[in-house]
């Protein structure tokens, strides 16, 4: 593997929101390598749109693979079946 590029792997959740990464990740599976973090990121901004937000977030440095980023995803859909409960201050 060479130094110099930026190794991407997607995560489910950014498979869950987006189609377009699911099914590149079918076709090609889960990791990808950049030449640098800038065309990840323009890579990740193409994969996404309004309704699926995604975007590449650095890898920790206690990570376990040797993912440089990780291509991750959330969902806008907030809604709760439960309304919020109250909240109590430290004396009650």
């Amino acid at each position: 593997m060479a130094e110099d590029r930026y190794h991407v792997v997607v995560k489910p959740s950014a498979r869950r929101v987006s189609a377009r990464v699911g099914r590149w990740v079918n076709r090609a599976g889960p990791r990808r390598a950049f030449d640098s973090k800038a065309l990840a990121r323009e890579w990740a901004r193409t994969c996404g749109g309004p309704t699926a937000p995604v975007w590449i977030q650095d890898a920790p440095p206690w990570a376990e693979d040797d993912a440089d980023g990780y291509l991750v995803g959330r969902s806008r859909d907030v809604s709760r079946s439960e309304p919020p409960g109250r909240q109590r201050t430290l004396g009650e």
